[in-house]
């Protein structure tokens, strides 16, 4: 999926920026925040729709709305091409299909490798105890 179809979509808007910065904090709306509704999406197929809502379920607001911000910039375009690069990894890491584990035997060499430490700590564990005279 190409996630940068997704562009025309995708509606900023811009508030000030809390934390430190001094008298620019206060005069300047830099921080930006992306919005992307996942449910009214009509560039989305429904297969799509369905994984995004479920991998990002913790992520999207109640009306199905993904809303991303970003701050540490000091301008405007700074934030906005954070925010939306933030946004396309999301994307991207929401619809990377995961390769299925195959699972496998411990080789002979590690078992007794693990097997050796085991014995090792008991003896260290054994060596604590007090000593009869």
């Amino acid at each position: 999926m190409d996630a940068t179809r997704l562009q025309p979509e995708l509606q900023y808007q811009f508030a000030r920026s809390g934390g430190a910065g001094g008298q620019n904090v206060n005069k300047v709306a830099t921080k930006a925040e992306l919005r992307f509704s996942v449910r009214d999406s009509l560039l989305l197929t429904d297969e799509e729709r369905t994984i995004l809502e479920e991998k990002l379920a913790n992520k999207l607001t109640t009306e199905g709305e993904l809303v991303l911000t970003h701050q540490t910039e000091r301008t405007q375009l700074g934030n906005k091409e954070k925010v939306t690069k933030k946004f396309y990894r999301l994307i991207e890491k929401a619809f990377a299909v995961t390769k299925p584990r195959k699972p496998t035997k411990p080789s002979k060499a590690s078992v007794e490798e693990r097997i050796a430490r085991k014995k090792q700590k008991s003896d260290t564990k054994v060596n604590r105890k007090k000593v009869d005279y």
